[in-house]
């Protein structure tokens, strides 16, 4: 039964799109953007795995969005030693200075934003945003972000680097039944 229901979902999803944009009208990449649907229970998905790369001395991505329960690698690519660490309420954890690939990932099973830094080398930053829902995205260098979504009444959650605090915004979103476009303006802390 629980099968029917989401194959008649998936089958009823339209296109939709999100255009996010600061203040001044400029599209903004790296916005996260996830969508519960209305109706549909939130699952945990099977042990799904997400990574966190250190490259050039910086975290790649810069944002990653994940689902809640999502284990997370950070292998380091470099050449020198990185010493990964979050102090965040989402997830607090300490990886000590290490190359290669820790043997154990992080497993990310509360919904919010958790900021990373590395001990080592203090201009290093990202954030793992961890969302409660499977649909979800984030923001291209344009500022848009797609999904295939069911029409009706839902909530858009979103996030952005530069918005004051880690906690995700949310609205109401409807989705009509030949999709469409959402426009997210955004009031950032350097506006």
């Amino acid at each position: 039964m629980l099968a029917a229901v989401a194959l008649t979902t998936v089958a009823h999803a339209v296109p939709w799109t999100v255009q996010v944009r600061d203040a001044s009208g400029r599209p903004l990449a790296d916005a996260a953007i996830a969508v519960e649907v209305n109706g549909q229970p939130t699952q945990a998905p099977p042990q799904t795995m997400a990574q966190m790369a250190q490259r050039q001395r910086q975290f790649q991505p810069y944002v990653l969005v994940i689902q809640t329960g999502t284990a997370v690698s950070f292998p380091n690519f470099d050449t020198v030693r990185h010493h990964v660490y979050s102090f965040s309420a989402t997830k607090t954890f300490d990886i000590k200075l290490y190359a290669g690939t820790p043997a154990r990932p992080e497993v990310f099973d509360k919904p919010g934003v958790a900021t990373l830094g590395c001990n080592i080398h203090d201009r290093m930053s990202a954030h793992i945003v961890v969302v409660d829902t499977p649909r979800f995205a984030k923001s291209d260098g344009a500022g848009t972000a797609h999904m295939d979504l069911p029409p009706g009444q839902h909530r858009l959650l979103y996030w952005h680097p530069l918005l004051d605090g880690p906690a995700l915004r949310s609205q109401p979103l409807r989705v009509g039944s030949d999709g469409g476009t959402t426009e997210l303006t955004l009031q950032l802390k350097a506006d």
